[in-house]
């Protein structure tokens, strides 16, 4: 057997970066698992050939066939495939699936669905959208009525807005927020199920946002011009009403009009499984079989809220996941304002949390009821720890680094950038005492998060459920896997991981703003080489960039209409705080 080599392990440790588990094509079924909603999960029912309707139809299944036939594209994609074929099935109450299959019987190579009462041609895929559903571009599959533009882009609108200087028309702080809001551009174009056109198109924000977090890693040199003032175009105490105001808004949009998709009821079956103290990886419902694919803590999380709003043991409405998701929400927006209040003072801390509940993005995630705002908080929380200077916080930061790390396994990446801050001017026995404390707590909190998981499932058991289904799946959502460039993407891959090394062992700015920027540039590098990304992941390294991007800046400055209308302590910011 060959050795696995270096550059194998890498890639291995990369695919944990976990992603929304998706369903491959049934052979001779012609259906997709479920990979966004329980409304995805009408299995087809196989029909034999014939000129009779069956009972309560309209049509034949002999009828419905010649419908497919004669699209082009099915004719196209048959032709490709000398000997292939069709079978016919019902799909629900009043359609018709058509699934055409090599001569093998095999590989689905096209998929038809026929409405009964019209005969319309409703979907025709071919390729990955077979096997993709979520590359189908079904409304609302994630995040439902958030796509729509008379919510999407007024929030774009409310984002920019307070951050707007029109002294300063070509500030730089305008084109990172404008690269923020442009992976817009890409999403539109997956909501109309383009796949071609909207996995380049993310490329571009991710590379720009990179190369800005590398550049404000650069120490300050002497002599070197004070940065540039924060211009609030709105005063603090009104962005702080906003804040709220959005909050409101998001909560009310979460329950009224939003959906869980596989990984938040992932949460919610993982969090059941060790409250009944079952096993938490291997063995799960079909409907969401490989929702063990992420770390133990992720459904730790779950257990207070699936224990609180309970479950009925279906893929249901799921109101521990709606929980969930809106405390992460909550929790996201809270450390971002103390992250901001300890490097700038309170202004900053309510513009950081006004970023946040504005962005739309963070949206999509609260509203599609994902985890992915748990790793945000989570590595947050490590980023203010590293505000302070005690041991005790050292501590805290190597914890908090496992959590993340046993959440979405890519914050792993994070641990040594975490561990090694605040150490470029420390003594030899500081820098010692603080890494061993640093690993003694990651070691702690690694050994109890995995107690609910060992104390069932062996280590090779958990390995294979999590590393070796992650390294062996496949993805249309990245260039590497949309395009075939196993070689590029390889090489990307050990880029990242060696970024990630380099950071933690040169110098950089030493505050806050630099262990952001480092740590938001890691976590991009590492989603530049993986084979599956998606939208859902821009949570967990905008809150970063935001920190960086405003945090760069020096005192806040705001606008007030009257001086004596807002509190003076908005008006005079604390002093940074060096860490």
């Amino acid at each position: 057997m060959r050795a696995l080599t270096a550059a194998s392990a890498i890639a291995a440790v990369l695919a944990l970066l976990a992603a929304p588990p998706r369903a491959s094509a049934t052979a001779r079924a012609g259906a997709s698992a479920p990979s966004t909603s329980a409304a995805n999960s009408e299995n087809p029912i196989p029909v034999a050939l014939s000129t009779t309707p069956p009972a309560g139809r309209k049509r034949s299944s002999d009828q419905v066939l010649a419908i497919a036939d004669r699209l082009p594209k099915m004719r196209a994609v048959r032709r490709e495939y000398p000997g292939s074929f069709g079978d016919v099935y019902l799909k629900g109450a009043l359609q018709w699936q058509v699934s055409y299959f090599d001569k093998s019987g095999k590989k689905e190579i096209g998929l038809v669905i026929v409405g009964d009462l019209s005969g319309r041609v409703l979907e025709q895929w071919t390729g990955f959208q077979i096997a993709w559903t979520m590359a189908r571009g079904y409304p609302g599959a994630f995040g439902r009525h958030v796509n729509a533009l008379y919510i999407w882009l007024p929030l774009c609108a409310l984002f920019l807005l307070p951050f707007i200087d029109f002294r300063r028309p070509f500030s730089l702080l305008h084109l990172d927020l404008l690269a923020l809001l442009s992976f817009s551009v890409s999403l539109a174009f997956f909501n109309h199920a383009d796949i071609y056109a909207s996995v380049p198109l993310s490329y571009p924000p991710l590379l720009y946002l990179l190369a800005r977090m590398l550049a404000l890693l650069r120490r300050a040199r002497a002599g070197a011009r004070p940065a540039p003032r924060l211009r609030l175009l709105v005063p603090a105490p009104w962005l702080a009403l906003g804040v709220f105001f959005l909050l409101g808004f998001r909560i009310a949009l979460n329950v009224a009009d939003s959906n869980v998709i596989d990984v938040g009821y992932a949460g919610v079956i993982g969090a059941s499984r060790i409250v009944h103290d079952q096993p938490l990886y291997g063995g799960w419902p079909s409907d969401n079989e490989h929702g063990d694919t992420y770390g133990p803590f992720n459904y730790e999380v779950y257990v207070p809220f699936q224990q609180l709003f309970g479950w009925s043991g279906k893929w249901d409405d799921l109101p521990a996941a709606h929980g969930a998701a809106i405390f992460f929400d909550l929790l996201a927006t809270a450390l971002l304002f103390l992250i901001g209040r300890r490097l700038r003072g309170p202004t900053l801390g309510v513009a950081l949390a006004y970023a946040w509940v504005a962005y739309p993005f963070t949206l999509y995630a609260l509203e599609s009821n994902s985890n992915d705002s748990l790793v945000a908080v989570l590595v947050l929380a490590a980023v203010l720890a590293a505000s302070y200077r005690s041991q005790l916080a050292g501590a805290a930061r190597g914890g908090l680094s496992a959590l993340a790390g046993l959440t979405k396994f890519a914050p792993l990446a994070l641990a040594p950038l975490l561990a090694t801050h605040g150490l470029a001017e420390a003594s030899w026995p500081r820098r010692a005492c603080s890494l061993a404390l640093f690993s003694i707590a990651f070691a702690a909190a690694a050994a109890l998060a995995m107690i609910p998981a060992l104390s069932h499932d062996s280590l090779h058991e958990i390995y294979e459920r999590t590393i070796v289904y992650q390294s062996n799946r496949g993805s249309p959502f990245s260039a590497w896997g949309l395009y075939g460039l196993p070689g590029v993407e390889r090489v990307v891959e050990i880029a990242a991981v060696a970024l990630a090394l380099l950071l933690s062992i040169v110098p950089r700015r030493p505050d806050l703003v630099g262990l952001s920027a480092a740590c938001a540039a890691t976590i991009i590098a590492l989603q530049l080489g993986i084979e599956h990304w998606f939208y859902l992941y821009i949570p967990w390294f905008f809150p970063l960039v935001i920190v960086a991007l405003l945090g760069r800046l020096s005192e806040p400055e705001q606008v007030l209409p009257d001086a004596a209308s807002a509190p003076a302590r908005w008006s005079r910011p604390a002093a940074a705080v060096s860490s």
